[in-house]
């Protein structure tokens, strides 16, 4: 009985023994934080009882199909397509407590009741099923199904399936009464509920930036006052650093003087400036870079970026960019950031290679994206990112040794491998049944032209732009059904499988780097000029002497624009608030706030914009299109207007730079605080900065305005045979000029020839 006992409470004090380390969750302070042997008294990463946190911040969404689904954000499933996927991620901070899926969806009348059904499938784990009964045939329908919440997880897959019948025998897969439309009005609930997470640097850099997340990054930046330029340039480059992580989310960052942030930030302080909520932090020995708790929230996290001076600032936000793999703990000390190479014009790791050729594996951004499967198989799309200045122009063309396998089909019947550039159909190839394996060499030059006997292909490289889309389709011709009457045919439809070998290539290398500016395109969609350098080493920014955060907010997001779009960190920008260092450096400038009184030429400067007068040099005939060539003399303006107005407006304005003919000038201009807001909407927004193009941009409530005025001038290098048939091909009246002007050589020369054989045949001693 004794040795039972003794049994039961060894067993006892077993089990309790895991619950006797578990951490009791508390609310870390500034000093503790600050303290190298606190014990972080949170959970890593993981949920926290809502018994233990009584007040545990939660939010509600409602995505709907419109934002979260593929464009257009309706699913039309069909009988051979009968698939609907969407994706949504889950913060590492937060944890989803409820979901509830509401589908709105409209069967066809023709389906048969009950046999037809719809399966919602999270993570390929069936949630649910709902029968089509025969009173919602050919109606609006509302379903809504509970999501468990255990079921989801970092990333989420959820798929709706259409199971369709509308006849028992002799039916047909493809046939056009098999369908069902879902609605963008369809959405999906979830409940978030926030977790208290460690102060550890080596998820850094989450909770700041979490990849699950793809709404766009809105990060706040706090300073202790209106920062100096060593700030602003520190700031920058952890900017950029951020908007090569966020990508194409966007990034947002609000900049604060002096205030104690309600979410996750940034902030930036020396032992000397802080702000208010830091003044008992104890001073730091070196460029130093903590996670602490908000004083006030434990589940808000501030990323404190600390150093005896400004040049400590600098030093601590390169470390950030350059070596955060190495971050572990609750702070780290940068002790040194080497360069240890310069970077080379247009090597941005986001820009297709124009050194050597590049293969389809070095293209792709995901795993599996260059092989599809289904019995209509989905595109096969890669994304083709080009420096804006490539001169493609008079080019012999693009080449492409494209690799390809696939599923033999049965026959001869139809089926293809078709290739779009840009939406722009190209070409397409018969799969043949025999060699479910091949290879095509393919050209994109830039005029039209023929297939020759080697196929090689042809395409417009006209359409060719920064951003590129190369999509291949395998459309099969699969035979689904058939028989005579009385007599029926099943076939069970196996899914067709088909692979872009990795070791495809493209190739860009060779070609001169030269275009026309101003164009304000180039440097919405790729940050040209001043990403001709990765690093923006050749780029110095103009900022006001004391700007104010509406200011700061356009520098830093602007530059995070850039980082997303080369994917580097500015590591070498340099900022100034002085025009008279700026304008005798050989630098692309970009101006934030004002232009200065010296650039101010009403021979240059097309629009201006100060306080509430504006005034704008209008063209002779506008431009609607951004891809449309408009000749030197619709560029000259007719008229100008000036207006004086209280609302906000802002403007975009390239121009050349006064002392170097090879550099440009990009400034950023608004009226108001409010009118910067417009202006960080437009470069956030990718429908926006689509509209910007030309040497202004006008930019107000109702939208973006572009206009090409004055006149242009040219960046790049070009050899002198190649700019003269360039001039001549762009001036269409000396192209005939000239023509003439051979033309009448060409007659004087043959008539002086015939005049000299016609004397020497009659010249006396020709007789003889």
């Amino acid at each position: 009985m004794m040795t039972r006992k003794i049994t039961w409470f060894t067993a006892l004090a077993l089990g309790l023994t895991p619950f006797t380390h578990a951490e009791t969750p508390a609310v870390p302070s500034l000093q503790s934080a600050a303290s190298t042997t606190a014990v972080a008294a949170t959970v890593d990463l993981a949920p926290v009882a809502p018994a233990a946190l009584p007040n545990v911040p939660v939010r509600d969404v409602a995505y709907t199909f419109a934002k979260i689904a593929p464009p257009p954000g309706t699913f039309a499933l069909r009988g051979t397509n009968p698939e609907g996927v969407i994706e949504f991620g889950v913060r590492s901070d937060e944890v989803v407590t409820h979901a509830m899926l509401n589908l709105e969806f409209t069967p066809s009348p023709s389906l048969i009741p009950v046999e037809s059904q719809v399966k919602v499938f999270l993570n390929d784990e069936l949630m649910g099923v709902t029968a089509i009964t025969k009173d919602q045939l050919g109606k609006p329908t509302r379903f809504q199904l509970p999501i468990d919440p255990l079921y989801i997880s970092d990333f989420n897959r959820l798929r709706l399936v259409f199971v369709g019948h509308y006849q028992n025998i002799c039916e047909n897969p493809a046939s056009n009464t098999l369908w069902l439309d879902i609605s963008k009005s369809s959405s999906l609930d979830l409940r978030y509920q926030s977790l208290s997470v460690k102060n550890d640097l080596s998820h850094f850099p989450e909770p700041f930036f979490d990849a699950r997340d793809n709404r766009p990054l809105n990060l706040p930046v706090v300073f202790a006052a209106a920062p100096d330029v060593a700030q602003q340039r520190a700031a920058s480059i952890l900017a950029s650093w951020l908007g090569d992580k966020a990508q194409w989310r966007g990034q947002n960052y609000p900049v604060l003087y002096n205030q104690l942030p309600t979410q996750h930030a940034v902030v930036f302080a020396t032992n000397t400036q802080r702000p208010d909520f830091l003044k008992d932090y104890p001073p730091v020995k070196a460029p130093t870079v903590e996670i602490i708790s908000h004083p006030d929230n434990p589940y808000v996290k501030l990323l404190l970026i600390l150093g005896r001076d400004d040049n400590d600032l600098i030093m601590a936000a390169q470390g950030i960019a350059q070596g955060n793999i190495l971050f572990r703990g609750q702070n780290v000390t940068v002790d040194k950031v080497e360069q240890l190479a310069p970077r080379q014009p247009y090597d941005a790791p986001n820009w297709v290679r124009t050194d050597r050729p590049m293969t389809f594996a070095e293209l792709q951004q995901y795993p599996d994206q260059l092989q599809t499967t289904g019995l209509l198989p989905p595109p096969i799309s890669l994304s083709l990112n080009l420096p804006p200045d490539l001169f493609l122009i008079r080019s012999a063309g693009i080449d492409m040794r494209l690799k390809y396998r696939y599923t033999s089909t049965r026959l001869m019947d139809g089926s293809r491998l078709s290739i779009s550039l840009n939406n722009q159909f190209v070409q397409d190839y018969p799969l043949s049944p025999n060699t479910p394996e091949d290879s095509k060499i393919l050209r994109l030059p830039l005029l039209q032209g023929l297939q020759d006997s080697a196929k090689r292909l042809t395409i417009p490289a006209l359409k060719l732009g920064a951003t590129n889309q190369l999509r291949f389709d395998f459309d099969y011709s699969t035979l689904l059904a058939s028989g005579a009457e009385g007599r029926c045919e099943t076939y069970s439809t196996a899914p067709n499988h088909a692979v872009i070998d990795g070791n495809s290539t493209i190739d860009f290398s060779g070609y001169r780097h030269f275009m026309e500016m101003p164009d304000l395109r180039a440097f919405a969609n790729a940050g040209f000029p001043f990403s001709r350098l990765a690093d923006l080493s050749e780029t110095l920014v103009l900022v006001p002497p004391k700007p104010a955060p509406s200011q700061l907010t356009t520098l830093l997001n602007t530059v995070g624009n850039i980082g997303a779009q080369v994917g580097y960190p500015a590591v070498g920008i340099n900022i100034t608030d002085d025009w008279s260092q700026a304008k005798d450096q050989d630098v692309d400038v970009l101006i934030i706030g004002t232009i200065p009184p010296e650039l101010r030429d009403d021979q240059k400067i097309n629009l201006l914009v100060d306080q509430t007068q504006s005034w704008v040099k209008m063209p002779n005939r506008q431009t609607g299109l951004p891809d449309m060539l408009a000749p030197a003399s619709d560029r000259v303006a007719d008229s100008k207007t000036t207006v004086s107005s209280e609302g906000a407006m802002s403007a975009i304005i390239g121009v050349q730079s006064p002392n170097f003919p090879q550099r440009s000038i990009v400034a950023l201009l608004a009226d108001s605080p409010h009118g910067y807001s417009l202006l960080n909407n437009a470069l956030l927004d990718s429908g926006k900065r689509e509209a910007v193009f030309g040497s202004v941009a006008v930019i107000r409530e109702s939208g973006v305005n572009s206009l090409r005025v004055g006149d242009t001038y040219d960046v790049g290098h070009l050899p002198w045979w190649e700019r003269i048939w360039h001039s001549l091909s762009t001036h269409p009246v000396l192209l005939a000029g000239v023509a003439v002007l051979v033309v009448v050589i060409a007659a004087m020369m043959a008539w002086r020839l015939l005049r000299l054989i016609s004397r020497r045949r009659l010249s006396p001693d020709e007789r003889d």
